[in-house]
């Protein structure tokens, strides 16, 4: 019995020793220009969703959808050109 909790206790201790030398090293912080694709290709992404949700809104005039795209446009715009700015 005494063998046995000595060996389990060595083999915890290893097996602690060796999970804690396994950790990865965290992967480096993107580039600015990195960061700025990224937020690019997500401002693209949520602009073709709600154009298509405007679009294909059932209840909707011409009109109305006319409006809503004018504003969509004007936001996405101003948004890429902050981006731009980065």
């Amino acid at each position: 019995m005494k063998k046995f909790f000595i060996s389990a206790i060595l083999l915890v201790g290893l097996a602690m020793n060796v999970s804690a030398q396994k950790h990865p090293t965290p992967p480096p912080h993107p580039s600015k220009s990195e960061l700025v694709n990224i937020k690019s290709k997500e401002l693209d992404k949520r602009y073709n969703q709600e154009k298509k949700l405007i679009l294909n809104h059932p209840l909707a005039t011409k009109k109305m959808k006319r409006d809503q795209l004018k504003a969509l446009n004007e936001k996405y715009q101003s948004q890429k050109r902050l981006l731009k700015k980065m």
